[in-house]
């Protein structure tokens, strides 16, 4: 069995205490020492609300380690959920609701890449989102993904299996233009070829 090792940040000693007893009671989970925090697969935050000690920690954290964060949170309004999910955080628990169960099913699917989210909250995410890509986006000529939209009609025919000289044509511009896109693209967004390209674009909802 492969286990999963969690790093604790609690708002006290108590609420420390009752989250690694949850978490130590299962098999599959490692609590590790502050020491070795930076080990962790997971990190668990135990907060009441998000202070600007918290947004450091999770600045930081994103920073230093890219691992994934499971916020237990007493109060969170919309405005703050793009905050916590730049940073990292793939899970988001209220404390008024939260049981042992929820904690522990959030570590295993956060470690696994997944996510987890209130219902309730959702609605505020997506609507923030499409305030971000109307505002801020969109006018720059970007999407939420990082693509220009100059890019993404490039992807578009690429997916349907038009080659360079066809893309170029289809979009009044030389064959040089089209690599050069592609390259910048490719750079910018770490991509590895083509098929991965258009892979990318597909999961993000690009294309």
């Amino acid at each position: 069995m492969k286990h999963v090792r969690v790093a604790v940040a609690a708002s006290g000693p108590i609420n420390e205490a009752g989250i690694v007893s949850h978490l130590t009671s299962r098999p599959d989970l490692q609590v590790l020492p502050n020491e070795t925090s930076h080990d962790a697969d997971v990190l668990v935050i135990e907060t009441e609300q998000l202070s600007a000690d918290i947004t450091a920690t999770l600045r930081r954290w994103a920073a230093d380690t890219g691992v994934p964060v499971v916020l237990v949170i007493g109060d969170i309004d919309d405005g703050e959920l793009l905050t916590v999910t730049r940073y990292g955080v793939l899970a988001i628990l209220p404390k008024r609701a939260l049981t042992a169960e929820q904690l522990t099913h959030s570590v295993r699917t956060v470690a696994q890449g997944g996510g987890m989210m209130p219902p309730s909250l959702v609605g505020g995410l997506v609507r923030h989102l499409e305030k971000f890509q109307r505002e801020v986006l969109a006018p720059s000529g970007l999407h939420a993904a990082g693509f220009l939209q100059r890019e993404v009609d490039v992807l578009r025919l690429m997916a349907d299996g038009f080659d360079t000289n066809e893309i170029a044509s289809k979009l009044y511009c030389s064959e040089r233009t089209v690599k050069n896109i592609f390259s910048r693209m490719s750079q910018r967004l770490n991509l590895r070829s083509r098929s991965h390209a258009v892979a990318y674009a597909l999961r993000t909802g690009v294309i």
